[in-house]
């Protein structure tokens, strides 16, 4: 075989009982988790802001990044509520490059998931107890979910992802959002068809078990734009875009239709600049059309503490090592920006 087994990971019940969750912070969470849930029933009108590095690579000033934005929670929670990115799995387009802190938590040391699942899981205890906030992450692999369940409010399934079964399945089992990204191909309706499977019961085979899900009422989409033949982006936030998800939405038997607009990606061509005016052109439309504004629960943005990107190694604290992020002052204003506009 060309498969070697390097060492055998610890269950998520094994890595749970190593790094718990306290009775505090599991309260919190629950509380964070109900009020997620609300906005997406629409027993809430308040608005998600997920916001967060690109890729979550340094314990400390992620942890940092991540407690302003629990002291910026307190001015705007009448109007927000802000979900942290802390994206602990990268998928990379050409299957080269750092990969996150779980496979390697030294960005400039070697590949560890033994290592990298503590050191991802410490790290995400620890920015809710020092913040108050209750996080985001990428579901990359569907076998990794138990390490997590019990610490994520919410769920990205990325655009390479969305296609896949078991990751639809997977998400059907899940107790928090699941946004379901649409494909770099931009095709609407593979991400609808994922949204309605996620909403299903499923019957499958899960790290070694025959397992049964009851579906998840709280799965959706989320625009990211998309790239054509020629690697060009193509944006889909436009009012004219939303529209039309509106209109996708009603020919399907989907519960709870909502979005979320992820502000960067191909939306900005990854000019991170650009996700001011496209969160504040997103907010138009929602006060343009009261339909679109029940449509569009929050936005996605790519923020760290400080702007633009960096190769690893360089060692500039807070500073993206993936693709480049609004730096804290702009992210700052901005959020202050949107509870202004909601």
């Amino acid at each position: 075989m060309s498969f070697e087994y390097i060492q055998k990971l610890p269950t998520p019940d094994e890595i749970r009982m190593e790094f718990p969750l306290d009775n505090e912070l599991t309260a919190l969470k629950k509380n964070r988790d109900s009020m997620i849930t609300d906005v997406f029933t629409g027993k809430s009108d308040k608005f998600l802001v997920v916001v967060g590095p690109c890729s979550a690579d340094n314990e400390d000033s992620v942890v940092d990044y991540v407690s302003r934005l629990g002291r910026l929670n307190e001015k705007v929670s009448d109007k927000l509520i802000i979900i942290p990115r802390i994206y602990t799995n990268k998928p990379r387009t050409t299957g080269v490059g750092y990969k996150g802190i779980t496979s390697q938590p030294d960005p400039e040391g070697k590949t560890d998931f033994r290592a990298g699942i503590a050191a991802m899981r410490h790290m995400q205890i620890r920015a809710i107890r020092e913040s108050g906030l209750t996080a985001a992450d990428e579901m990359l692999y569907p076998e990794n979910w138990g390490y997590v369940a019990d610490i994520l409010s919410y769920v990205a399934i990325g655009a390479r992802s969305v296609e896949d079964q078991e990751h639809r399945m997977t998400a059907s089992g899940f107790d928090v959002p699941a946004g379901m990204k649409n494909p770099t191909s931009g095709t609407l309706n593979v991400m609808l068809d994922s949204v309605y499977a996620a909403q299903q019961p499923h019957t499958f085979v899960y790290r070694g078990y025959e397992v049964k899900t009851n579906g998840n009422p709280l799965a959706h989409c989320v625009l990211r734009g998309s790239s054509n033949k020629h690697g060009q982006s193509l944006p889909n936030y436009h009012y004219e875009d939303l529209s039309l998800l509106l209109r996708l939405y009603e020919q399907r038997e989907i519960i709870n239709p909502a979005a979320i607009i992820d502000a960067n990606h191909n939306n900005s061509g990854k000019q991170f600049k650009e996700q001011i005016r496209i969160v504040k052109e997103v907010l138009h439309s929602r006060a343009l059309n009261p339909d679109i504004r029940k449509l569009v629960k929050g936005v996605m943005i790519e923020s760290y503490i400080e702007e633009g990107c960096q190769k690893i190694g360089e060692g500039i604290y807070g500073k993206s090592i993936t693709d480049p992020c609004l730096g804290w002052k702009d992210t700052e204003r901005l959020l202050l920006e949107i509870a202004d506009m909601t």
